[in-house]
């Protein structure tokens, strides 16, 4: 059996980090990927909040596969300089808390504006953010956010390709693929397997773009995962639910998540693969 490191977006389950922790210790992950905590963004995060966040970690012992940041979910024209000064500051964070992965997106465009029209714009903002990371010993892990630049097979290629950088990888997500008319794995895995260094798992539906647990949609989770395992793919696989709370629509709750984790945990044993 091949082991996959299980995570988990924290805040899709509570504010407080101490309960995202227990309910991801109590599902058998060992890693939160940190996007918020107490109702504040990674982004906007300040030393006190660091340190707080650690405490939390350490005295749970749990650790931190990457941290969602919203970098690049932007504006593609807007201010530069800001947007890398905010990359440079989740970098900082990412290292407090010893993750060695950030995430990343690249750019809505106006409405009306050509999505060929914004690429050397795009590539040139990566190529800085992935210079920085570099430099800081990071690695960037972009995500196929629908609307983005890089929101379908080809142009994810084209962004990992042209910047040519080892700290801008690929952190794959089957239900986005979906939302964007794409079957993930017959239409983008050959071409992006080499670049694939994050798993984040949620499924979705073509006929309505719902998101669902992986294994009940249209996202070719069971072939993603067993192709994943045979190629012979280590690594992180983090649960992002997007299932709502009846009683909190805005996040998933525990109820939602632990549904979300068990549907996972089932897929990944039909493909031989072991959550740990």
């Amino acid at each position: 059996m091949v082991e996959w490191v299980l995570s988990g977006f924290g805040d899709e389950i509570d504010d407080d980090p101490r309960v995202q922790l227990a309910v991801l210790r109590a599902l058998g992950a060992s890693h939160v990927e940190v996007r918020s905590a107490w109702g504040v963004n990674v982004a906007d995060f300040d030393a006190d909040l660091t340190t707080r966040l650690a405490t939390v970690l350490t005295d749970r012992g749990m650790a931190v596969s990457a941290v969602a940041s919203p970098i690049g979910k932007t504006d593609v024209y807007g201010d530069a300089d800001a947007e890398l000064a905010r990359l440079r500051a989740v970098v900082t964070l990412a290292q407090r808390l010893n993750s060695r992965y950030v995430r990343i997106f690249s750019f809505y465009r106006p409405p009306g504006v050509d999505v060929a029209a914004t690429r050397d714009t795009v590539l040139r903002r990566l190529r800085a953010f992935a210079d920085l990371a570099e430099r800081e010993q990071v690695v960037l892990v972009h995500e196929n956010e629908k609307d983005i630049y890089g929101d379908v097979p080809a142009r994810v290629l084209d962004l990992i390709e042209s910047v040519g950088s080892p700290a801008l990888r690929v952190a794959w997500d089957n239900a986005n693929f979906v939302q964007v008319g794409v079957r993930p794995f017959s239409d983008g895995y050959a071409m992006l397997r080499p670049h694939l260094e994050y798993l984040q798992v949620k499924d979705a539906r073509f006929a309505d773009g719902a998101v669902v647990p992986a294994g009940e949609g249209d996202g070719e989770l069971l072939q993603t995962v067993t192709a994943l395992r045979e190629d012979g793919w280590t690594g992180y696989a983090s649960l992002e639910p997007h299932l709502a709370d009846p009683t909190d629509p805005a996040r998933t709750g525990p109820a939602g998540f632990g549904r979300a984790a068990r549907a996972f945990a089932a897929l990944t044993a039909r493909a031989g693969v072991t959550l740990c």
